[in-house]
């Protein structure tokens, strides 16, 4: 209640006198007076004055701006010749006035020295510095506070502040906007002085406060340097920047988690982010929107600040997250470069994009699949299929609708990436599924045209057609056992010679009847055209019984060759 009464005395009270009185023998007069005068000098103040003084001719005999230091003393203790003592009363800091001081007042009938003679009337002419009282507390004032102030400042909290210092009359003594840096400092132990210590406490980061010291809880009758004084009264405008406790961990707080999370991020993940990274204030030092790429990095394995390290983990794709890192998990006293002070609170809005794990597999979930289903794809198969790919946070990369025809791919020919070709396997047509793909089985690190380097991709697949293959190497092969006698099967006209006409016929009379199948993809005519040329050995346009061969059969002799 006291201080509080303080306050409104110190900060809120106008007190202005328009005449020049008369105290007892004393005569004031008030020739300069400040427009605000919160506090008056009463008896019992300690004051901080210069002075002129001078007898009644003018001449000067004594002067405190000559020696250099301000006249320090306290009212009403007969420290002060008596005529001061009374003069003084009631004045305003930076008041200017003119005190007549008779000689029974003064020095009397025996003077001072050869310096004042005996019954000399003296003129003393006072600028008040500073005043207070042992009785007065550290004062504050808030000047603007945040909307929203979730921690205020306690002993043994860490904080970042800036100020600008004056002494009572407005003299400045020290700035750090000036110095272009905060000033940084434990609270309660001893760092500041202890009007600071105390005038601080309760303060939200973001907050300007005024914060009046009496010297005695700031530097008292030392001063500091030949900026403050002794017996100086500290006057402080500080804005609070940052606050944090050496025992502080992470805070995750504002999370938006999907409905869906079928699986959270654990160290050893690769995580692809976005990032807004600002300081408590509010101030924006980094984004990763900005450079419109994510920010990717394994987590849980020292690849990034300890605290970013730990808050990353435990989250779902496309949640979003706000982690707060005290100094300690992030770049502690040192800093970063010019963008992050030392000793720095962060605060990270993160947007987590996707993670995968270099041990993860291609995820395949069926959405759909017919009844009827005889056939499904394996290697060597010829598809056709519609698609759509995206990144997991939705963005649509590509879709075989932007094209006329379906997307077609023979399995296993390296025609598609590895994690696509997987998860094209074993459909049947008409099946519709989700596949998964991580990065390594898909674009990898350095990405693709429109995809970007470490994107987890989703695809969403429907077969529309499957033409069964035939294995690497062949044109041709046998569904069910070849005949036993084949040239003969062959030579329809039974005429001991198969021209390519009739070699073609009997090709396609077996693929006609589901006895063999030729290699999806390419032209029936070249195929046969192949065929043919493989068996005429002797090139001159018939294939007899000694020439013909199975692949089969050729393949067996070649390897014995070798051997």
């Amino acid at each position: 209640m006291f201080a509080s009464s303080l306050l409104l005395l110190l900060l809120k009270t106008w007190s202005y006198v328009g005449c020049n009185p008369t105290i007892g023998d004393v005569v004031v007069d008030r020739y300069s007076i400040p427009k605000l005068c919160p506090r008056e000098v009463k008896s019992g103040d300690y004051v901080r004055y210069h002075y002129n003084v001078t007898f009644q001719d003018g001449k000067t005999f004594d002067s405190s701006y000559e020696r250099g230091a301000a006249s320090v003393g306290q009212t009403g203790q007969g420290r002060l010749i008596a005529g001061i003592d009374k003069g003084i009363l009631g004045m305003c800091v930076n008041e200017k006035r003119k005190v007549t001081v008779p000689p029974h007042l003064a020095y009397g009938s025996l003077g001072a020295g050869d310096v004042v003679p005996p019954d000399s009337t003296l003129v003393f002419d006072l600028m008040l510095l500073d005043m207070w009282n042992k009785a007065d507390l550290v004062v504050t004032e808030t000047v603007s506070s945040p909307r929203d102030c979730k921690r205020s400042v306690k002993r043994t909290d860490f904080v970042r502040y800036h100020f600008n210092g004056t002494l009572l009359d407005g003299t400045p003594f020290d700035s750090s906007y000036n110095k272009g840096q905060t000033h940084d400092s434990l609270v309660g132990e001893g760092w500041l002085i202890k009007g600071m210590d105390e005038g601080i406490l309760g303060m939200c980061v973001g907050e300007t406060r005024n914060i009046i010291i009496p010297p005695f809880l700031a530097y008292g009758e030392k001063g500091s340097g030949k900026e403050i004084p002794s017996q100086a009264t500290l006057v402080f405008n500080v804005l609070l920047a940052d606050l944090h406790n050496p025992k502080d961990d992470i805070t995750v707080e504002n999370q938006v988690v999907p409905e869906s999370c079928a699986r959270k991020s654990v160290a050893g993940d690769y995580m692809r982010y976005h990032y807004n990274g600002t300081f408590l204030n509010g101030v924006t030092f980094d984004t990763s929107y900005q450079r419109n790429n994510t920010y990717n990095t394994y987590i849980g394995m020292g690849y990034v600040i300890s605290g970013m390290d730990k808050g990353l983990q435990g989250v779902c794709i496309g949640e979003r997250r706000r982690v707060t890192l005290p100094p300690h998990m992030a770049y502690g006293e040192q800093g970063a470069g010019k963008d992050i002070p030392g000793s720095a609170v962060l605060v990270f809005d993160i947007h987590v994009i996707d993670f995968h794990n270099p041990k993860d597999s291609v995820e395949v979930h069926v959405t759909h699949k017919p009844e009827v289903c005889n056939l499904t794809s394996d290697v060597d198969d010829l598809i056709h299929y519609h698609y759509n790919c995206s990144l997991l946070d939705g963005t649509r990369l590509f879709s075989s609708s932007d094209y006329d025809n379906l997307q077609d791919t023979v399995l296993g020919a390296d025609k598609v990436i590895d994690g696509l070709d997987e998860g094209l396997r074993g459909m049947c047509v008409g099946e519709r599924r989700t596949v998964i793909i991580p990065p390594h089985l898909g674009h990898g690190e350095k990405g693709a045209t429109g995809v970007p380097g470490s994107a987890v991709l989703r695809f969403e697949l429907e077969l529309m057609d499957l033409q069964k293959g035939v294995p690497e190497g062949y044109l041709f092969v046998w569904v069910e056992d070849a005949p036993l006698e084949l040239f003969q099967a062959m030579d329809i006209n039974q005429n001991g010679e198969v021209p390519i006409e009739e070699f073609g016929e009997f090709i396609m009379l077996q693929v006609a009847e589901g006895k063999g199948r030729m290699k999806p993809g390419m032209d029936p005519d070249e195929i046969i055209a192949d065929m043919f040329r493989n068996q005429d050995r002797n090139k001159d346009g018939i294939i007899v019984a000694e020439e013909l061969k199975l692949k089969v059969e050729e393949d067996k002799e070649r390897m014995h060759e070798e051997l």
